[in-house]
């Protein structure tokens, strides 16, 4: 039986197809399809078939032919590829686990790629309105700024806070329109529970009211700096550095989660704030002050005679502060209080202990006078 010429040219490349996918594949410079060339001389047509009919089929066969033979090349090519990247030695990361590309996403089962976990969140626009509000109480400070109007501003936020915070845990669909609002300056952890800024409002309310004003200040100065600083730096060198033991003097529990480098940040920034505030700040009101370089501890607040000799003034007492204060921020801004959010916790005792530390001092003074 005679075969046209196009199809005995069709069965020959796919016999010497399947000669060459028994062959070890071989890289190729170019995928690109072979083109079919056609005899000059036009083939017969089978009786019975139209002349359109047989130019649908010589058609279909070429294409057939074409497909097959990209597909082969394609295989070929990710069977080179796979030996290749299976050859190729993975990099190790710092901790020892072979990481091809240590910083690339996660691939997740549902095919949704997420960043690895090893990203850092530096939650920029909480750190920034968190830092904001000790320039806010400076710039009040320094203009003689009356607190109980402060006390009387935040009393109103809570107001409306409070009762927002409860319903939006109760309805999704305000939930969903609080988190469009304010959503940039809330972690994770807040969209099922309380707000943080409530116990910021709260635990700054609470300084005010109850300690004297320059203690109060410093108090939300270490707050809003203090432990933006021990979050920056626990974040960016926390895994350089040893973690805190769970418990602190065999007493105080201390969050798992805090490093060497954030307690170490907390310390120095509250230092910075105590010795800076009583230098610099706290003269720009020349009442109610807790302590003056001059004078020491004030003997208002130590219930001493008026006119009696210096208590802990000068270096002595501008370092013994400073000491104690870096110390007490450090230890407060760590500390794990049953999950009780260190907004609230970190002013009040921060401005409870340096509250302490001057009616001990002044005690100190006068036994040593």
């Amino acid at each position: 039986m005679t075969l046209p010429a196009n199809d005995a040219f069709s069965l020959g490349l796919a016999h010497d197809q399947s000669r060459r996918s028994r062959t070890p594949s071989i890289p190729r410079r170019s995928s690109s399809p072979k083109i079919l060339f056609s005899s000059s001389s036009p083939s017969p047509l089978p009786p019975g078939m139209s002349p359109k009919r047989a130019h649908r089929r010589k058609h279909s066969s070429n294409h057939h032919t074409i497909r097959s033979d990209s597909i082969q090349e394609l295989v070929e090519e990710a069977d080179i590829r796979s030996r290749t990247s299976s050859l190729s030695p993975k990099r190790k990361s710092k901790h020892g686990r072979s990481d091809s590309t240590p910083n690339a996403p996660s691939p997740q089962s549902n095919g949704v790629y997420k960043p690895n976990a090893n990203t850092i969140d530096w939650e920029v626009p909480r750190k920034a309105l968190h830092s904001s509000i000790g320039f806010l109480t400076i710039y009040l400070y320094t203009s003689d700024g009356d607190p109980q109007h402060v006390i009387v501003a935040l009393s109103s936020a809570l107001a409306v806070m409070i009762p927002i915070d409860i319903l939006r845990l109760r309805y999704p669909s305000l939930e969903h329109a609080f988190e469009k609002c304010v959503g940039i300056f809330m972690r994770d952890s807040e969209k099922k529970t309380s707000n943080g800024v409530i116990w910021y409002i709260l635990g700054v309310s609470t300084v005010l009211v109850a300690l004297p004003l320059d203690i109060a200040v410093v108090s939300v100065l270490i707050l809003s700096w203090a432990d933006t600083a021990a979050s920056t730096f626990g974040r960016l060198y926390g895994s350089r550095t040893p973690r805190l033991p769970k418990r602190l003097f065999g007493l105080f529990p201390l969050a798992p989660r805090k490093s060497l480098a954030g307690f170490t940040a907390a310390s120095l920034t509250g230092a910075a704030i105590a010795m800076g505030f009583w230098t610099f700040l706290a003269p720009a009101r020349e009442n109610g002050l807790t302590w003056t370089w001059q004078d020491g501890v004030s003997q208002n607040f130590i219930g001493g005679a008026p006119g009696s000799s210096p208590v802990f003034a000068g270096w002595l007492g501008l370092l013994t502060i400073g000491v104690v204060a870096g110390l007490v921020t450090g230890i407060a801004e760590a500390l794990d209080l049953g999950g009780m959010d260190d907004n609230l916790s970190l002013p009040i005792i921060a401005g409870g202990c340096l509250y302490g530390l001057f009616k001990v001092l002044g005690w100190l003074g006068k036994m040593l006078a």
